[in-house]
């Protein structure tokens, strides 16, 4: 006698296989980009309730990083906001293939630079009852499109009377934390003193954890050893 087939995986493990439609999700359209890539570089939420309103958006600039590694932090920003508001089921759309094919586990995660985004997006994932991602057009994603570009046109005009120099170490840029102003805002605040890990790799310190900066911000970093890993 053939055995029945197993029961579908336990509450929160559904994670990345096609999206389900389902009503009572919460929808999050993302996106990243960089004018140089490496090179200035921004990310974008727009959080719809299950009835399509607008519950959350922001446009922020983090500093110079590449395309993909700006997606990552849209889509960890995504998971953070979604998170912090006490959202159980999410559906995240974005345009970036490799992001989607990365989180559903079709493609490997080769770079190092987005190893420990694409871990934390995946722990993050995982706190919530239902999640999935899947990828739309660039005209599906408008809204965060256009965002991401205001961000960085904003910090293009901003930076434009004075000659920036570019940063010599390409440290990834900071996630947001996980509580968010409900509006649009790029203005954050800094803690006086603040442990993080880093990955230390081709001459680079790469943030394991969350950071909150303001561009051209000067800060000290004390370097404490804990070891591979």
């Amino acid at each position: 006698m053939t055995p029945a087939p197993k029961s579908s995986a336990p509450h929160g493990q559904r994670l990345f296989g096609e999206p389900e439609r389902q009503a009572a999700a919460h929808v999050a359209y993302i996106d990243g980009a960089s004018r140089g890539n490496p090179g200035p570089a921004a990310y974008a939420v727009v959080l719809q309730g299950p009835g399509g309103q607008i519950q959350f958006e922001i446009g922020k600039y983090f500093g110079r990083a590449t395309n993909n590694v700006a997606e990552y932090y849209a889509l960890i920003a995504a998971l953070d906001a979604a998170q912090s508001r006490g959202v159980e089921r999410l559906l995240i759309r974005s345009d970036s293939e490799l992001l989607v094919r990365q989180m559903q586990g079709r493609y490997k995660v080769k770079s190092a630079d987005l190893r420990p985004l694409h871990e934390r997006a995946q722990k993050l994932a995982r706190g919530f009852g239902y999640f999935a991602i899947e990828h739309v057009p660039r005209e599906q994603n408008s809204e965060a499109d256009a965002l991401v570009n205001r961000a960085l046109d904003e910090t293009s005009r901003s930076t434009s009377s004075r000659d920036a120099a570019p940063l010599r170490a390409p440290l990834a840029a900071p996630a947001p934390a996980a509580k968010v102003d409900s509006a649009p805002s790029r203005t954050t605040s800094v803690a006086t003193r603040t442990a993080i890990r880093a990955r230390y790799s081709e001459g680079a310190l790469h943030p394991l954890g969350a950071l909150d900066l303001d561009e051209g911000e000067i800060v000290e970093i004390a370097i404490k050893k804990s070891g591979r890993g």
